[in-house]
């Protein structure tokens, strides 16, 4: 037999959080690359998280979830079910990722992202179940053991949780999934989920179960049965029993109206920049009323859409010159990106600041993202081991006619976006995208700025 590979040291009981999280951080990340296992081992993380969660109470069987999957959009839907299912008074729990800034951002209580604290004594209940296991949990595992055996010790209502890649064998999928929502299906993670779209449907299927209210967003129609074979008790589909009648510009976001399987919504307004933030706005609302089998009060609807957030999102963070983060880290995504800038933000020369991570074909990002029309393109790396070199993505730039006066190579996303904000000027907009890793980089450097 081979030799069992080096676990992380043991932490002291408990553990302060700079030792949970070094724990934590020892451990095989793949969202980091660190550490990355064999070709394949990413799919049995369902398998290695059900023995420590039985180790830890099985506390996914406690409470039931709303469980989301899909290419783009999770987070933001996330995000919104759980301040609707908080603002109808239910105790909730909601689990996201990747973070931005912290990694207590991904484990929150009535939108109220965990305390350091409180994350190194639940960090430090999985690290004392991790001698008792045949095979060591990754960064994620951890993670979500964690999130979820939080979630029994407070004794949430609910769980929104959002799968970290695909579904069937991610770990979050040991959930009480009795809404599961796919908010879309495009390419993307071919090297984990396969290189079809029927491959990378037939992997986010896997979070559907036979009691599941099942919620299908902006998919396919050759894709559905995909979800459905799965053989839901509901299925509840954008464009028939639920979606959108209207979808206009508004000062600062979108005015819309809504319907669902419950309720109509009209003069709706919704603080997200981007026209497929609706789809989530739809999805979320939908997804908590199939919870509740139950419409949902028109004025809580309302204050929730009206005071929506999504950092990293299309999110606006300084003005002259404009400053807007967007973590599209995918071709679909790119072209979201593209068409909400030319509907919302048209009027001035854009300079991207773009660091992609290898996996991403740098070509056919920048032709999504537009770039190739823009003022400048300030080329970075995002803090990964996965980055792709910032001179690769400038000669992508150069073999899509891009001059070299209007490129720019900055290693660092800090220095990147201070050059950007440079040559925009204060009249003109710096976009700043390509990886969530670059946004959160971007996001630190402004807000501590």
């Amino acid at each position: 037999m081979p030799p069992e590979p080096d676990r992380p040291a043991r932490v002291s009981t408990p553990p302060t959080p700079g030792e949970a999280l070094a724990w934590l951080d020892a451990h095989v990340n793949l969202e980091k690359g660190v550490g990355v296992p064999a070709e394949g081992q990413r799919l049995l993380a369902i398998e290695r998280i059900r023995p420590l969660l039985a180790l830890l109470g099985s506390p996914e069987l406690e409470y039931p979830a709303i469980h989301l999957t899909g290419t783009n959009g999770k987070t933001s839907t996330a995000r919104l079910t759980t301040a609707l299912l908080v603002a109808e008074g239910l105790s909730t729990g909601s689990y996201t990722s990747p973070h931005l800034e912290r990694v207590n951002e991904r484990l929150a209580w009535n939108a109220e992202p965990i305390d350091e604290v409180t994350l190194a004594e639940q960090l430090g209940a999985v690290a004392r179940a991790e001698p008792f296991l045949r095979d060591t949990p990754s960064f994620f595992e951890i993670l979500t053991a964690a999130a979820l055996h939080w979630f029994g010790d407070i004794a949430v209502d609910v769980a929104v949780v959002e799968v970290g890649m695909g579904g069937k064998g991610d770990a979050t999928n040991v959930v009480d999934s009795r809404v599961a929502v796919v908010t879309n299906v495009s390419i993307d993670h071919v090297e984990y989920l396969g290189p079809t779209l029927d491959d990378i449907a037939t992997e986010k299927a896997g979070i559907v179960k036979p009691f599941s209210t099942l919620v299908v967003g902006d998919v396919d129609p050759e894709l559905r049965d995909i979800f459905t074979s799965r053989n839901p008790e509901r299925v509840v589909v954008r464009g028939t029993d639920y979606g959108i009648r209207s979808n206009r510009l508004a000062h600062g976001g979108r005015l819309l109206e809504l319907y669902t399987p419950y309720a109509d919504y009209r003069d709706l307004y919704l603080s997200l920049h981007g026209a497929h933030q609706a789809d989530n706005a739809a999805s979320a609302i939908t997804a908590v009323e199939c919870f509740l089998d139950a419409p949902l009060p028109a004025d809580v609807v309302a204050e929730v859409c009206a005071s929506a957030s999504s950092p990293g999102r299309l999110e606006v963070v300084r003005h002259r010159p404009l400053v807007l983060l967007d973590g599209a880290h995918n071709v679909a995504g790119a072209h979201v990106l593209r068409i909400a800038l030319d509907e919302e933000f048209p009027d001035t020369d854009r300079v991207y600041v773009v660091g992609l991570l290898r996996q991403k074909e740098p070509h056919e990002m920048l032709e999504a993202l537009g770039a190739t029309d823009a003022g400048a393109i300030v080329c970075c790396a995002p803090p990964s081991p996965r980055a792709l070199a910032p001179d690769a993505l400038a000669e992508a730039a150069r073999d899509l006619g891009v001059p070299d006066a209007r490129i720019e190579v900055v290693p660092d996303v800090e220095r990147a976006v201070n050059t950007a904000i440079e040559v925009a000027g204060a009249t003109g907009q710096v976009i700043v995208t390509g990886s969530l890793y670059t946004v959160g980089a971007a996001r630190a450097a402004l807000h501590a700025g």
